[in-house]
């Protein structure tokens, strides 16, 4: 066992699986697509059983750290960092930058847009879509809570149902209070709310046009010839050609490259024109 604990490495595993299965569904949730009852009632069983181990390794693993003679603060990193994998630990920094984005969307502030940067809203394909969904989830939980004759269970699931309805909203005011920008020196900020982030500098630009497509894939969506489709109720607005590859970074961690780039904009004419004319 090398000293460490039982079920460390079944807990990676069991993280490093179904905790971007969540990411997954979760994102489909907000972009329309409505899985199966029986599919939401499994993976949130799924979700709570891999917590409930997590929670356990982390405690064992801090306990052994802090028996080594480590401080708390570098007892819980040493833990995290042992359970957790990397990708998983980039998921939970995303979702709480998207609930940090809840704070922000009701002050009606934008993260990272400064005084004369043009903001390009693309939340416009997914918003009736997200509140139709939201409903829906509420009505859901709701109704679970006078079916489900057992406290403990009942509990648990409304806490799951509670979460989710609080992630999905929070993954939309992300992407409300983290638009796209335009900096008036040229450099351009494609983003979908706190899961994608990349600076295209102004000379790399070699092409911008308004051009609607109805790709399909999930949000982030790279072809073999290097096109990156980041994609927002099923569709995209806006495509940028570069005249050098890129590279950029998944929502997990993973680094690809592309020298094409199409992606929503509510207003893709006012993205163009400013990406055309920058000061």
């Amino acid at each position: 066992m090398n000293g460490r604990p039982r079920g460390v490495r079944a807990a990676r595993v069991a993280a490093a699986v179904v905790l971007p299965g969540e990411l997954a569904l979760v994102t489909s949730l907000v972009a329309g697509v409505r899985p199966p009852g029986w599919a939401l009632a499994a993976a949130e069983a799924l979700v709570l059983a891999v917590l409930l181990l997590e929670t356990w390794v982390l405690h064992a693993l801090y306990t052994a750290a802090r028996a080594r003679g480590m401080d708390r603060g570098a007892a819980r990193r040493a833990a995290v960092q042992e359970a957790v994998p990397a990708g998983v630990r980039r998921l939970i920094l995303h979702e709480l930058r998207a609930l940090v984005s809840l704070a922000r969307w009701v002050r009606r502030r934008k993260h990272g847009v400064r005084p004369g940067d043009h903001a390009a809203a693309y939340t416009g394909p997914q918003t009736a879509m997200l509140y139709g969904l939201l409903f829906v989830m509420v009505v859901e939980t709701t109704a679970l809570a006078f079916l489900i004759p057992w406290p403990a269970v009942h509990l648990l699931v409304l806490i799951l149902d509670l979460y989710g309805v609080v992630l999905v909203l929070a993954l939309h005011a992300a992407c409300v209070t983290r638009p796209h920008v335009v900096r008036p020196d040229g450099t351009l900020r494609i983003r979908y709310g706190a899961l994608f982030d990349l600076a295209v500098p102004p000379d790399a630009v070699a092409s911008v046009r308004v051009d609607r497509r109805y790709p399909e894939g999930s949000l982030v969506t790279v072809s073999g010839d290097g096109v990156l489709d980041l994609i927002v109720g099923s569709q995209t607005s806006v495509t940028l050609k570069l005249n050098r590859p890129l590279p950029f970074t998944r929502p997990l961690g993973a680094t690809e490259e592309a020298h094409t780039i199409r992606f929503h904009a509510d207003d893709p004419r006012a993205l163009v024109s400013a990406l055309r004319r920058p000061d």
